[in-house]
């Protein structure tokens, strides 16, 4: 079975994100969307929230999960039986720090192979970042995530605004 990590925070998931998956998904016998713990950013979402979001994206998928992991991915890769990782490049300014992180996973684990895709050119401009910035200031996000995703993110924002 050939089986392929799509690692990311995804805070929140996006189309985007989305795209990749439905491309990787018809690639490989098994996706796994794997929701990194990463101690050093301050998500918006917890990671058990941005978990739950990503299942209900991806649950017409019978070939694709979701999972978390923290530590080097190669290892969690490893764990998973995965073959690769796949990850999104939308700009040419992506390229660079991913191809750095392919180079050093693939140091670290050679038998791993990193295989970058781009998302339709409807995304290339998107980011959680610019979702939760347009958000929080009141912008329709309807094209740019999931209904699901778009409610949490309402709730959530209005909801720190009342603090």
């Amino acid at each position: 079975m050939r089986t392929v990590i799509y690692p990311g925070s995804f805070d929140p998931l996006t189309n985007g994100h989305l795209d990749v998956v439905h491309r990787a998904a018809r690639l490989f016998d098994k996706v796994i969307v794997a929701v990194a713990q990463n101690e050093t950013k301050q998500p918006l979402f917890s990671l058990q929230e941005r978990v739950a979001l990503v299942k209900e994206s991806i649950a017409h998928l019978s070939n694709v999960e979701a999972d978390t992991f923290d530590g080097l991915l190669v290892n969690y890769v490893e764990k998973r039986g995965g073959q690769a990782v796949v990850r999104g490049l939308r700009a040419v300014s992506d390229f660079e720090f991913e191809f750095q992180l392919a180079l050093m996973n693939r140091k670290l684990n050679e038998r791993i192979e990193t295989i970058f895709m781009m998302p339709k050119e409807t995304y290339t401009f998107l980011s959680s970042r610019m979702v939760k910035e347009i958000a929080r200031l009141g912008g329709d996000i309807s094209s740019f995530v999931p209904a699901h995703v778009q409610k949490a993110l309402h709730e959530r924002l209005n909801r720190k605004e009342v603090k």
